[in-house]
């Protein structure tokens, strides 16, 4: 059975996700951002999380090898960023959009929940690799979760 690929992508846009800003720190000691929904708890013990990243990302050489991320699931009035962050060629965060954390990791400021990680695996995924992360910190924030369903951004009800 072939698959399309859009018809694929449109079905599984029907699984309603938060939306993520993945950070990390360059060899440059630059704070970066990436937009993401490929999130995931994985295990309480010991606290692993995962997430994926697309082969052909401008900053896959980047994130594929960051030893230190973090994970932030932003607010629903954080639209602007995500779609900032999710620019091709535009990683670089800004000043004010966040704080270092205590593994090193940039944290976003106004993010629902941070969570500091070290990689602790990587696996391939078909155009993905499978980025699986120690959790060694979280932040947690009031307010309502910036959604993404069905190709928009959404509320809840």
């Amino acid at each position: 059975m072939q698959l399309d690929g859009r018809e694929l992508r449109n079905a599984l846009g029907r699984f309603a996700t938060g939306v993520c800003l993945i950070t990390t720190v360059n060899e440059e000691g630059e704070a970066l951002a990436l937009t993401a929904n490929s999130f995931s708890s994985v295990s309480l013990d010991p606290p692993l999380v995962l997430w994926s990243l697309q082969n052909n990302s401008d900053v896959y050489h980047i994130y594929s090898g960051a030893k230190r991320y973090a994970i932030n699931v932003l607010s629903d009035g954080q639209q602007e960023l995500s779609n900032r962050y999710a620019r091709k060629g535009d990683h670089g965060l800004e000043a004010g959009h966040y704080r270092m954390g205590d593994s090193g990791a940039p944290i976003i400021e106004g993010a629902l929940l941070s969570l500091e990680c070290s990689l602790e695996a990587a696996h391939p995924g078909g155009d993905h690799i499978i980025l699986v992360g120690r959790v060694e910190g979280v932040h947690l924030a009031e307010g309502d979760p910036l959604l993404f369903y069905g190709g928009a951004y959404r509320a809840l009800a």
